[in-house]
Parts: structure tokens; sequence; C-alpha cells
């Protein structure tokens, strides 16, 4: 399997190398770390210290440090010890406007952009403190939508950046989407939780956009959004977009959450991602792949296995209407553009799900229909069964179990053979 192929070449290739650099104690250059007085100044000065040595570790030791956007630079490690606490200031106003995505947006608590070897280590807890921001977002009818006038500041973004760890920390009520590597290349994401309310909007854990080389291992995630999201372009992108490739996740489990999703924006596509031993518990959705007209490309070789899924709403929906699941009646072919979605190559292998609300649903455009989607060793208990419809679909030991309804409903367009 492809998939597994790639993997050997890149998981071994450590993310970070730090040779053995000086240690800056933020708190040796001012920081107080009492949660009241901001300690930004303070904070940035050590990693600008320890950036004139040639890089090393910034260090924050317990307590709680409030803080205004910081920046890392490259061969940078901020490791937040047991105690410590990085936390984002409450005061819209210290959040500068910045282009993000090529999008009006605002400075990230944390960032780094065209940095090499940088990290963020430890036991501490870095918190964007998003409450206020969800309560002024709550009320818009758009506003998951990037470049929608009212933007958020992310919590963690790398900015084409390479050889990039975030490992052993807690991540926590971001006003957005919380760790966002972007145009990216060799990061590993390790022994991570991410954290955030069921109801607060767009707290997407981890965001893989346009980047490669990804490993994302060992992740707890219970937040209000998906628990993973592979992107890669915007929303009407004039292009050109790169692609995201290249991802491995593994031994991870998902709570509340939206679930381990490619899309809904990927128009520079999602090539070679492989996800295993995956456990999701009460989330909305199991593995959810999608897409629509205005943010579409090439998608394939995505391959899932030893997934175990319990009390989920849908557990599996591949689909190019999103933000829909189906067409409207009488959808007809319509012209194929840059922008159009083509999935194909998806393989689910190993999976078992129950206390399912849905099975789901595989549904492609009538002028790009999802191309081999294959099931081995599939599993599923459920209300409802699966929708499909312009897809190839097929398997073996496959059992779909349903309480009302057919376990397999086909539309125009479902080429169907599971056994």
């Amino acid at each position: 399997m492809k998939a597994i192929t790639f993997a050997a070449v890149f998981a071994a290739i450590p993310a970070v190398s730090l040779a053995a650099a000086p240690t800056c104690d933020a708190r040796a250059y001012g920081a107080k770390g009492d949660g009241v007085a901001k300690d930004t100044a303070a904070i940035q000065a050590a990693i600008d210290a320890c950036e004139r040595e040639g890089g090393g570790t910034v260090r924050l030791t317990s307590g709680t440090y409030l803080s205004a956007p910081i920046v890392l630079k490259s061969n940078i490690n901020l490791h937040l010890e047991r105690g410590a606490t990085l936390l984002g200031s409450a005061d819209h106003g210290d959040y500068p406007p910045k282009t993000e995505f090529h999008l009006p947006d605002l400075q990230p608590l944390v960032s780094a952009e065209n940095a090499a070897n940088v990290a963020i280590t430890g036991e501490g807890i870095i918190d964007g403190a998003g409450e206020s921001w969800w309560q002024e977002i709550r009320s818009l009818k758009d506003h998951g939508v990037l470049g929608n006038g009212h933007p958020r500041p992310k919590l963690i973004v790398f900015d084409h950046c390479k050889h990039v760890l975030l490992e052993g920390i807690t991540v926590q009520n971001s006003p957005m989407w919380q760790v966002v590597p972007y145009y990216s290349d060799d990061v590993t994401i390790r022994n991570i939780r991410v954290l955030a309310p069921p109801n607060s909007p767009n707290t997407d854990a981890v965001d893989p956009f346009s980047s490669s080389h990804v490993v994302i291992d060992h992740l707890y995630a219970d937040v209000g959004d998906d628990n993973i999201a592979i992107k890669s372009g915007p929303i009407n992108s004039p292009g050109p977009d790169d692609p995201s490739r290249d991802i491995i996740i593994t031994d991870c489990i998902f709570l509340h959450g939206h679930g381990l999703s490619v899309g809904s924006e990927i128009a520079g596509g999602v090539q070679n991602v492989h996800a295993e031993r995956i456990r999701f518990e009460g989330t909305a959705n199991g593995i959810r792949i999608k897409s629509n007209r205005d943010r579409g490309n090439d998608v394939g070789h995505l391959s899932f296995r030893n997934i175990e899924m319990k009390d989920v709403k849908n557990a599996l929906i591949i689909s190019e209407y999103y933000p829909k699941v189906l067409p409207p009646d009488g959808e007809a072919a319509q012209p194929i553009t840059r922008l159009t979605p083509h999935f194909h190559d998806i393989t689910l292998d190993d999976v078992t799900a129950t206390g399912i609300e849905s099975t789901g649903a595989i549904v492609g455009l009538p002028e790009a229909p999802i191309a081999s989607v294959v099931f081995r060793n599939v599993k599923i208990s459920a209300r409802k069964g699966l929708t499909i419809g312009y897809a190839d679909v097929s398997g073996k030991d496959v059992i779909v179990r349903v309480e009302e309804g057919k376990p397999i409903f086909k539309m125009t367009g479902a080429e169907v053979s599971l056994h």
C-alpha cells in the first residue's frame, strides 16, 4: 500500500535537532509568571537572546505567564515545565491585524514564520482564553468561514517552517483553530492534549494546511470542531495552492469533536494520508472527507486502519457536497474546473463501530464520481445505513447492521460490490 511505504521514509527523521545550547529562563528577562502582569516582552526578550546565541531553550518555569502574541525563531525550543501556563491575553486589542493564509486575520498567540528547527515541548499548558471570542462569534451564521470579516486569532501557527516538534504539552481554549502547520515540512506532533469545550466554535485541534511529511502521534483531542482537519487551500482560491501530503496519524483518542477530517478547504489537494489505531468516542463524526465545487482538487491514496468507534453520530462521510452531505434533487453534472474535487483510492481496514446513529454516506459529484473506495473487515452497528451515490465502493468481510431501513441505499451512479 502506498501509504505504508512512504511512512517508512520520513517517520524516522527527527523533527528537530537542537544541539547543546544555552537555556534562557523567561524570569531572568523580567517575566513575573503571576497571571496578572503581561509577560510578553520578557518572553520575547528570552527568545531573541537565545536566537542571538545561535539557538537554545526558552524556559517557562511553574507559574501563569499572561501574554500577547510571541514569535518563535529558528533553533528555539519553547519549553514549558510542569505547572507552567502560557495564558493568552483576554484583551482583543493585543492581537494585531495580520495577513494570514492570504486573508485578513489576527496574529496567533504563538507563531513561527520561515523558521527551521523550532520546538514547543514540556508538560505545561498553552491556553488561548477563547471564551470571549466564542461569545462574540456565535451569533454569526458564517462564523467558521475564513475571511468572513470577523477574524479570531489561532493559537499556534508554524508558517513556512521546517523541522518542527510539538511534544508533551497541553493546548487548550484557542479562539479558533488550535495547532496549524501551514506550508511547513517535517512536522512531528507527539503526545499532546488539545482541549476545548464541546460548544466552542471552530476549535479544531490540529489542522495541517498545505504541509508535508507530518507525523501526528498519540494525540488526545476533546474539542468543539474537527479533531484533525487536513486542508490545502481556501474557498474560491485563485491558486496556486500546495497540497498536503505524506501524513501519518497514529494512536490517537478523539472524544468531543467533529472527527478525523480531510477538507473541506482542499484547493491544493491531499495525497498519501495513513491513519492507524484511532479511537473515536462520542464524536459527531468518525472519518470525514469533505469538499465541494468551490474548494476541491485531487484527493487520493488515503488509508484508515484499526479504527474503533463508539457512540459516534456518523461513522463515515465521504461527500463532495459540503457543507451538505447529499445532492439536491435533480442534480446535474456541471463543468469541471480547477476546484472540482476528485476523490479516489480510499481504503478502510479493520474498522469496528458500535452505537452509531448513521453509518453515513459516500456521495460524489455527477461530473466527478468517487473512485475506488475499498472496505476490508469493516463491522458497523447503526440505527441507519450507508448511502452511496456516484461512487465505486467494493470490499469483503463487510457487515452493516441497522435498526431502520436498508444497510446500503444506492443512489444514482452507485457501483457497489460488498461481501
